[in-house]
């Protein structure tokens, strides 16, 4: 059997820029047929990787042009260390509702109290819900700037 049917189509997908049609498509394709599985269902799980993939993609991409000095999150945040930072505040702040109501967040305090850990994991949570991120460091404050 000739192989032109398979480079063509891999010729194709790396066209059309479906990189993960392109590495998932034959592996998918046994897995559906052990399966049992019909064409719709087959490109539908071969569109969710795409789709997923595209997501990941991206929200690295926001997260890199962000030029954050570290990535932290939220998650790795130990709020008992500083027991008056409102926790239930941060993480409101974190759903980025500020950023489509254009409020910014300064976070002030002394050296060592955690403002650019969740200055980075507010703009690390912004990237990851479709917002533009800057973090800019300034003399004392880290200062958040979503636009």
């Amino acid at each position: 059997m000739s192989d032109t049917p398979q480079v063509l189509l891999q010729h194709h997908l790396k066209k059309l820029r479906l990189p993960t049609f392109h590495s998932e498509y034959d592996k998918l394709a046994r897995q559906c047929a052990t399966e049992n599985k019909d064409h719709i269902q087959y490109l539908l799980r071969l569109c969710e990787l795409e789709l997923i993939e595209r997501e990941r993609r991206m929200i690295e991409r926001r997260i890199k042009a962000a030029k954050f000095p570290a990535t932290k999150s939220l998650d790795s945040f130990d709020f008992k260390v500083i027991a008056s930072l409102n926790k239930v505040l941060t993480m409101q702040l974190a759903r980025c509702e500020f950023v489509d109501h254009r409020q910014n967040v300064i976070a002030l305090g002394p050296s060592g109290t955690g403002k650019t850990h969740i200055a980075l994991g507010l703009g690390l949570a912004a990237g990851c819900v479709s917002k533009v991120v800057e973090i800019l460091r300034r003399r004392s404050p880290s200062v958040l700037i979503c636009a």
